[in-house]
């Protein structure tokens, strides 16, 4: 049974791996359906986080596959109740619309989003939260007719755990290292 995944995958900040991480999900015709890369707590040390909707056996053949991959460190895959996740949304809408219907005031202040920009020909909102929250959002005032464009980001995520698990892995390696 399909289910959506996260992978966390940690390389070393090189030109070219994030190439090479995609391809996995190529090559087994598997779809991302975010991907968001930044820089990790770790220094030197760069974060993907993907999320991808498939079997559990296949999740484990793409951390393996990435794995593989000589400057990728660690590969991980969580479910979502495994991790704190969060995603950022901006929606334009228009200002003339806001003035006339106050059940778009209602809606963000019920969705608990934020006007950032209000000037005379649109309002710029946003909101952080779950994808269901951000989505919940957008389909309500877009059902009014008010939203202009919509964008929101992949999702980034941390381990409902104490430590950051790299850093282990790292002390470990660098332990075997040293004899």
């Amino acid at each position: 049974m399909e289910k959506l995944y996260t992978l966390l995958v940690y390389s070393e900040n090189i030109a070219g791996i994030l190439n090479q991480v995609t391809a996995v999900f190529t090559r087994r015709q598997v779809n991302i359906e975010s991907l968001n890369v930044s820089a990790s707590s770790t220094p030197g040390v760069h974060k993907y986080t993907i999320t991808c909707y498939c079997t559990e056996e296949m999740v484990k053949m793409l951390k393996a596959q990435i794995e593989k991959r000589i400057d990728v460190l660690q590969a991980r895959y969580y479910t979502d109740d495994e991790i704190f996740l969060q995603e950022t949304s901006l929606l334009k809408i228009s200002a003339p619309a806001v003035m006339e219907n106050p059940e778009v005031c209602r809606i963000v202040r019920h969705h608990g989003a934020r006007i950032v920009e209000v000037n005379p020909t649109y309002a710029a909102i946003e909101k952080t939260g779950t994808t269901e929250d951000i989505l919940s959002l957008y389909e309500a005032l877009n059902s009014l007719g008010v939203v202009r464009q919509f964008a929101r980001s992949g999702r980034i995520c941390i381990t409902r755990g104490t430590r950051e698990q790299l850093d282990d892995y790292l002390a470990e390696r660098e332990k075997e290292k040293h004899g």
